[in-house]
């Protein structure tokens, strides 16, 4: 059985981290190391942070002392990281409780080395408010006018990550210039199209911020896609317009 390694970036997610982690330990699929990379300057956290890495014994803790942000904890979590499998998952989102197990099995019943799934999108009290639904990608124009790929959703092959394949330094959309430089090596992405992951919808959260999602979509293109300004705007509009029909 492989040993799959899960991410997951910690910064100010007190009220959800247990309950996304136990998502975790509990997994049918039991061959894991858990690794929670604290990302936060401040310490007043950790007290709780250890409390929860006494919840099982495959959990460590990670102190992120590089450039702090969701996209470097997680590269921090990848160079830390034994297994043969990379799975990521954030600190207020949920798993089912055979997602790795289903996931695991779908990869190599079809020689995914990349693979995502359909997950629900919840509100802070667990209240489902929409899904997105995983369809398989074979290059990256599939993807470049809408990322849908959900990063808790994802499982990758830990040989894919290179020194010039990691999450950038965006604070927002880091995870799709990912995707998109994996799916330009040339990998597949299989989509499992079955619901195994809560994504959760916070308002306060970074990702909810307009200004800085169309800042972010911007420099997707023009600065790690190296698109002229005309295309980059063209696709920043597509993204744009395909997010409001989601």
């Amino acid at each position: 059985m492989s040993l799959v390694s899960v991410i997951i970036p910690y910064f100010k997610k007190k009220k959800f981290i247990k309950e996304t982690v136990s998502s975790v330990i509990q997994q049918s699929y039991k061959n894991l190391e858990i690794i929670i990379i604290y990302d936060d300057s401040s310490t007043d956290d950790m007290e709780y942070i250890n409390e929860i890495r006494n919840l099982d014994e495959r959990i460590r803790v990670v102190i992120n002392t590089d450039l702090h942000g969701a996209g470097n904890a997680r590269n921090t979590g990848i160079l830390n990281a034994k297994g043969d499998y990379i799975a990521f998952l954030d600190a207020d989102d949920i798993w089912e409780l055979t997602k790795i197990d289903e996931q695991i099995n779908f990869m190599k019943k079809n020689e995914f080395k990349c693979s995502h799934t359909t997950y629900e999108i919840i509100k802070e009290s667990n209240q489902s408010c929409g899904h997105r639904i995983a369809r398989t990608f074979n290059g990256y124009k599939d993807l470049l006018k809408s990322c849908d790929i959900g990063l808790s959703t994802v499982i990758i092959k830990k040989d894919v990550f290179t020194d010039d394949c990691r999450f950038p330094n965006l604070k927002t959309k880091e995870d799709f210039v990912l995707w998109l430089k994996i799916l330009k090596k040339n990998y597949i992405f299989g989509g499992m199209d079955k619901r195994l992951t809560y994504w959760r919808d916070l308002d306060n959260s970074l990702s909810s911020s307009i200004l800085q999602k169309l800042l972010d979509g911007f420099r997707v293109y023009y600065i790690y896609m190296k698109f002229n300004l005309i295309k980059s705007i063209y696709l920043l509009i597509c993204l744009s317009l395909n997010f409001l029909k989601k």
